[in-house]
């Protein structure tokens, strides 16, 4: 029974080993690869295959993985170097590049280290575009500058599987000389513009004083015009009104010289001035004027009333 017993020992012992083995194949050959990362397998040292996201199988002792490459977009730093632009400034410059891996396999085998590649070629193409441009222009159009590097790698780093999404410059440093010569223009051109501002103020001012002064004798002006205008009709007015008084008087004079209480009024009116106008005259003159009929001053009167009577009756008829 104990040669049986060990058989059976044995047996066992060689199922184990026979379930420890099938388990370490299937633990093998079953990869599950997560999302966004892409392994490259080689089978005797060569490419296979590119496994992506999800549930896959290599054949385990045959098939490795040789690469495992992530499909997610990058950001590298690219170390401050020293570069010089068209008119010779020196400057010192760094930046960020995002990319991110396009095609696995070119990544693995197109390039050794496509992070150092990619970050090589992006220091050589900022040298080249800023070699372009002037001090000036480097700080004015940035975003040209980044454009024109990330179209210049993006040609250039094609057959490795790399696509630049964005090139940042995060800054540029000129020479401590250059600094202080730009603060000295930026301090003139701003002392320039306020002296520009200060006297473009003072002209403005000056038109201001001018074109109020302007309205003020316009104003004046037809200030004094409205009141000749006003002081004219005023006049106008009075004129008028003393005319119409006047002619007002007359009427009622010729309504009551149309009665006989009138005409006798009239009669001693006449007497009574011409008997103020002998006074003045023998006051101022030493000459005694006396009448063509020889009497008195009731003849006058007399006479006065037949030029009326006559008048009536040449009305009348």
């Amino acid at each position: 029974m104990e040669p049986f017993n060990q058989i059976l020992e044995v047996l066992f012992n060689i199922e184990v080993v026979l379930l420890i083995f099938v388990l370490v194949v299937l633990k093998s050959s079953i990869k599950f690869v997560p999302q966004n990362r892409a392994w490259m397998v080689e089978r005797f040292g060569k490419y296979q295959s590119t496994k992506e996201a999800g549930l896959n199988f290599i054949v385990p002792f045959i098939d490795r993985i040789a690469a495992d490459r992530s499909l997610k977009e990058q950001a590298v730093d690219v170390p401050s170097q020293s570069a010089i632009t068209k008119d010779n400034i020196s400057l010192i410059v760094d930046g960020v590049l995002y990319f991110r891996v396009l095609d696995p396999y070119k990544a693995t085998y197109g390039v050794d280290d496509y992070i150092f590649a990619v970050t090589q070629l992006a220091q050589t193409t900022m040298r080249s575009e800023l070699g372009k441009m002037e001090l000036d222009k480097t700080f004015e159009e940035r975003d040209l500058l980044n454009t024109n590097i990330v179209a210049a790698i993006n040609s250039a780093s094609d057959p490795w599987g790399i696509q630049v999404l964005r090139y940042e410059i995060k800054d540029i440093v000129p020479p401590n000389s250059v600094m202080e010569a730009m603060e000295a223009q930026m301090k003139a051109e701003r002392v320039k513009r306020a002296q520009i501002l200060e006297s473009e103020g003072d002209r403005q001012a000056a038109i201001n004083v001018a074109e109020g002064k302007k309205q003020a004798q316009v104003l004046a002006a037809e200030a004094e015009k409205a009141e000749q205008i006003l002081r004219a009709e005023g006049e106008a007015q009075a004129i008028l009104a003393v005319a119409q008084a006047q002619a007002e008087a007359l009427r009622k004079v010729g309504e009551a010289a149309d009665t006989e209480p009138g005409q006798k009024a009239i009669q001693l009116d006449l007497a009574t001035k011409a008997i103020a106008a002998k006074q003045a005259i023998a006051k101022e003159s030493s000459v005694v004027l006396l009448p063509d009929s020889g009497t008195d001053a009731s003849s006058l009167v007399a006479q006065g009333m037949a030029i009326i009577n006559s008048i009536n009756k040449q009305q009348k008829g």
